[in-house]
């Protein structure tokens, strides 16, 4: 189909003006019939790369998604534009199941959203056979690897389906996956030579900050009376913790639930459509909740606790701004969670599992502390080089944090890793080092005869958690390295000997401290508008969506209303090329939109917002 063509379908039905990078091309592999691996970042838009195709092809595309909630939110933003779409899963009623499949087999439908395991029951193969099935759609493909960190063993058995549907295109989409869980999927769901797509990993519009953890539940009133109407995350290590972090912004009167596995399937799925429906406007969840969630408009993204990998912190971050427009990630962060979780890795009977997981704490404790800029960091884990020195939209970039010369407290660190490995033959963990330094008296520094070293009682003058903190930049400026294994210990690189030997002067950064008065800056994905409008056309919104019981973004998102808010449309002709407003919606709202922009404009001024 010429580009053309593909073009007026997207602004006819979405009301999108142009493809966001690669989905034209994922599309058009798809339409070409090919197998497909796409990696697309959160809010990238990997939904439409299956939905567009869907309404261009004859037959029945069937996308493969791991969430209840998710499928029926998709369900019901398609039909919201036009689209045939449909899902079947467990909390249909009889007679609405049949009623659907009865639709299926008499070929109503473009989209079916079904769970994996439903499409491996018996009887489905018939099914699937009688669908006239033109494509196959496998959403969060990494949870069919389990070096992901989502691993769900009913997606290893999709592969079946390759026999069931031969020559059908499949095509497997992600928003996060290393090059070696890429390569699990492709080989577990036998994709047939598929056109590899891999979009950049950066969200220009997410701004990243850390804090030292410090009073976590006054850090996060402070943070959220700032932002009195928007909706956001915390993510929490434990279910407690969850529950109690909701109960206190409850009580000071900020309206917030808790989602964990604890919770009865009723419960768990009343407070996620309270948060989709922006009747509560803070979720406090285990890691638990958010996977699939297509709520575009969450603003802001808090950890309470340390995640325990970068892939699934980049996956929590991703969830805020999915619509393009501004949003913050905040962790807090202590050296205490750091040791709660090696604490739990000691405690997995795998060493394997020991292993990976304490590498994978490493760096993201690595990340937490690094003054360095964020996102160049976030990339380079995924194998991405960020083009510029400085992002201004981290901590780091916006309000570097001090250095200062560190040479003498690191030639002492050097030293003493140094030292214990010459009389023992042997090296030493980052805790004993540390009790070496400060001049502790244990059992073992005296069996090991570690108080008689040179070194034994030289670094009095910092506590343990902050030689241990140095030990930690020694290490990312590659002066130590870290051993694999259940009792990983210290020891020189080439480079730090070096620096031992040579006095080479070391530069160090300061610890982070408490924030600083930040800059105003003009954020990737601000829209200037009437903010007062904006607010109108939220409650309206908000009216439209109850009255439909769905959520408000199946209506329109921000993006839309604050384009509205900013371009005053007040007739019909004037909503054409609007964001987010395709045929449907225009056919189904604009008048109403318009009517209330009219109403707006007879008691107040039109304002007028530079281009930039």
């Amino acid at each position: 189909m010429p580009d053309t063509e593909l073009l007026h379908l997207l602004q006819t039905t979405f009301g999108y003006p142009a493809f966001r990078p690669l989905q034209r091309e994922i599309i058009g592999a798809s339409l070409a019939g090919r197998d497909a691996f796409a990696l697309l970042p959160t809010g990238g838009g990997k939904s439409l790369c299956f939905q567009l195709p869907a309404l261009v092809r004859p037959g029945l595309t069937v996308v493969v998604s791991p969430l209840i909630a998710l499928m029926k939110d998709q369900v019901d933003q398609l039909q919201a534009a036009g689209v045939a779409a449909t899902f079947l899963n467990s909390t249909l009623g009889a007679a609405e199941a049949r009623s659907r499949l009865a639709g299926l087999h008499r070929g109503e439908w473009r989209l079916l959203y079904v769970a994996p395991e439903r499409l491996l029951l018996d009887g489905w193969q018939d099914n699937l056979r009688a669908w006239n099935v033109a494509a196959v759609a496998i959403d969060e493909a990494h949870c069919v690897s389990e070096w992901g960190h989502d691993f769900r063993p009913e997606y290893r058995q999709l592969a079946k389906l390759r026999d069931l549907l031969p020559g059908v295109p499949f095509m497997a989409l992600t928003a996060t996956a290393t090059e070696r869980v890429r390569a699990d999927i492709i080989t577990h769901l036998r994709l047939h030579e598929p056109e590899l797509f891999v979009a950049s990993f950066n969200r220009p519009n997410l701004t990243y900050r850390v804090l030292p953890k410090d009073e976590p539940l006054k850090q996060i009133l402070d943070f959220v009376h700032r932002r009195a109407d928007e909706s956001g995350i915390v993510y929490c290590a434990t279910r407690a913790t969850t529950e109690r972090v909701a109960e206190s912004l409850a009580k000071r009167g900020v309206a917030a639930r808790a989602y964990h596995a604890g919770l009865t399937p009723t419960e768990r799925s009343e407070n996620q459509e309270l948060f989709l429906r922006d009747e509560v406007r803070i979720i406090c969840a285990t890691i638990a909740f958010g996977m699939g969630i297509n709520k575009p408009n969450v603003r802001w993204v808090i950890h309470h606790d340390l995640p325990k990998n970068i892939e699934g912190y980049y996956q929590e971050t991703g969830r805020a701004g999915r619509d393009s427009l501004p949003a913050d990630c905040l962790l807090l962060f202590s050296g205490g969670d750091a040791a709660k979780q090696t604490h739990f890795i000691d405690e997995m009977t795998d060493e394997h599992e020991r292993n990976v997981a304490r590498a994978q704490l490493r760096q993201m404790t690595h990340y937490a502390e690094n003054g360095a800029c964020r996102r160049r960091e976030l990339l380079a884990y995924f194998g991405e080089t960020f083009p510029l020195d400085r992002c201004d939209a981290c901590d780091n970039c916006l309000e570097p944090r001090d250095t200062y010369d560190g040479t003498l407290v690191a030639q002492k660190f050097l030293s003493c890793v140094y030292r214990i490995r010459e009389a023992g033959r042997f090296g030493v963990g980052v805790n004993h080092l540390t009790e070496v330094l400060t001049g502790a008296d244990t059992e073992k520094i005296r069996r090991w005869g570690h108080d008689r070293l040179s070194t034994y009682g030289i670094g009095r003058e910092l506590a343990r958690p902050q030689w241990a903190a140095v030990g930690r930049e020694l290490m990312r400026l590659g002066y130590v390295a870290q051993s694999q294994g259940e009792f990983p210990v210290l020891e020189l690189t080439d480079a730090g000997l070096t620096v031992l030997r040579t006095r080479t002067p070391v530069t160090l950064t300061k610890p982070m401290d408490a924030p600083k008065a930040r800059k105003t800056i003009r954020r990737e994905g601000d829209i200037a508008c009437d903010e007062i409008l904006f607010a109108r056309l939220r409650e309206l919104r908000k009216k439209l969506a109850d009255e439909r019981r769905v959520p408000a973004y199946v209506i329109f998102g921000d993006a839309t209303l604050r384009q509205l808010a900013r371009e005053y449309p007040t007739g019909d002709a004037d909503l054409a090329g609007i964001f987010g407003m395709g045929e449907k919606k225009r056919a189904e709202f604009g008048a109403t939109f318009a009517a209330a922009i009219r109403a707006y404009l007879e008691n107040n001024p039109r304002m007028t917002f530079t281009v930039s």
